[in-house]
């Protein structure tokens, strides 16, 4: 279990002063301008060798996103965006960032703006998120008072400015290519890679995106070193994780903690157990609604970091926000609901993911009545199959994979369905 002192996010709840006060208090903005001084390469080395990978759900090696942006400026300037449209479904962890620590991100974009070259950075954050922004906001205002921010920012000699971006409420916006579009004003629909966003991002330059935690991390890794963030989690999954446990337990809630700690030790710790005792549990949604759900008796005992849900429960960690249902959830409703979220928010670009969107939408939707035909699951699965992978961003997978999940761990229930409707309509008919 994660001691206290190892934690980043030391205000997750609020309890403390927000401001930069009570800020520099907890130990932020300590030495920033040293560890600019250190330079770029240092800096980037410093963050491949953590093992730091992104917190938006990929996993993409932090360090080695940083390495591929130009060392040398062909004239265009660079930008880091700052992905903070978190709107997936039983995800809730970046904005208990913004909202009572927004300092630990205004101190990591500096540095790591520095790391690519780049004066410029924008926080592009989702629309619902008003009080969010607010604080962010004012934190932001804070960091210029105080010379932390604007030329030579927090006195290292490197100019910088930061943005806030408030988006309009689109899930699609959290797709880096959308978010690009949408931050230049356009509709946000993903593009085409490559060119790759470090080759040609906003406005054609050179650009970063990363998720607010991956950002926010960064000052308390390069302070204590890569080695201490190293030494939590397994190999290949390092580092502490704001995990967001939602649903069926005795107390959700949002908790720093170690890599590759164990699914019953996180839901015992921190969320009181599952309501009703663990005998009580069907299904577990580990990493936010587009990974999918695992069978109780596979959850237990899981790991929980990228590689164990990945190549052990076919499923994902993604942003680690761990939806849990007992025995009471209508598994194939929840699906469902899902697959409706889906389809309202695809942007329409491509045809697997527009036209599929809504036709597996519609199946779900007879298989929640059980009016469907057991046939017709096999015929759900290979439509699937068929956006999965066949879209330009991972919308198409996003929606697919839940249903996928659902028909390989809960096909008994489905079939079970259909046939109580069945022999329902039969007895009614025979009076």
């Amino acid at each position: 279990m994660l001691q206290d002192k190892d934690r980043i996010f030391t205000n997750l709840y609020g309890m403390h002063d927000r401001t930069l006060a009570g800020a520099k208090q907890r130990g932020h903005w300590d030495g920033t301008a040293g560890i600019i001084k250190n330079g770029r390469d240092w800096i980037v080395e410093q963050m491949k060798a953590s093992g730091l990978r992104g917190r938006g759900g990929a996993g993409f090696p932090t360090g080695l996103k940083w390495s591929f942006m130009p060392k040398e400026s062909d004239g265009r300037p660079a930008y880091l965006v700052i992905n903070a449209d978190e709107s997936e479904p039983g995800t809730c962890k970046d904005r208990e960032i913004m909202r009572h620590d927004p300092h630990t991100l205004i101190e990591g974009a500096l540095i790591a703006s520095f790391a690519m070259g780049a004066n410029t950075a924008y926080i592009y954050i989702r629309g619902e998120f008003i009080r969010e922004r607010e604080a962010l906001q004012a934190a932001i205002d804070e960091a210029y008072d105080a010379g932390l921010l604007g030329k030579n920012a927090a006195k290292s000699g490197w100019d910088f400015d930061l943005f806030l971006h408030h988006g309009a409420g689109a899930y699609i916006c959290g797709e880096e290519t959308a978010l690009i579009e949408s931050l230049e004003g356009k509709k946000g629909m993903p593009r085409m890679k490559p060119p790759f966003p470090a080759g040609a991002g906003l406005y054609g330059c050179p650009t970063t995106v990363n998720n607010v935690e991956s950002i926010a991390v960064v000052p308390t890794i390069l302070r204590r070193g890569p080695e201490w963030f190293a030494g939590f989690g397994r190999p290949n999954n390092a580092g502490t994780k704001l995990f967001g446990i939602s649903g069926h337990v005795n107390n959700p809630c949002v908790v720093e903690e170690a890599m590759s700690i164990s699914f019953e030790e996180l839901i015992e710790k921190h969320c009181g157990g599952i309501r009703g005792g663990w005998d009580n549990l069907k299904a577990v949604i580990p990493g936010g609604s587009s990974v999918p759900c695992v069978r109780a008796e596979n959850m237990r005992d899981a790991i929980m970091d990228f590689d164990y849900l990945r190549g052990e429960l076919g499923s994902g960690l993604g942003t680690a926000a761990v939806i849990v249902m007992d025995q009471s959830t209508d598994i194939i409703k929840a699906i469902w609901r899902l697959s409706k979220f889906y389809k309202h928010e695809s942007c329409g670009q491509c045809t697997p993911c527009r036209e599929g969107t809504g036709w597996m939408m519609r199946v779900m939707d007879r298989l929640v009545k059980g009016e469907a035909d057991v046939e017709e699951i096999d015929m759900l699965w290979d439509v699937t199959k068929q956006v999965e992978g066949h879209t330009i961003c991972a919308l198409g997978d996003a929606a697919a994979w839940p249903i996928q999940g659902l028909i390989r761990n809960f096909r008994d229930e489905i079939e079970d369905r259909i046939r109580v409707n069945k022999q329902g309509k039969v007895s009614i008919a025979a009076e």
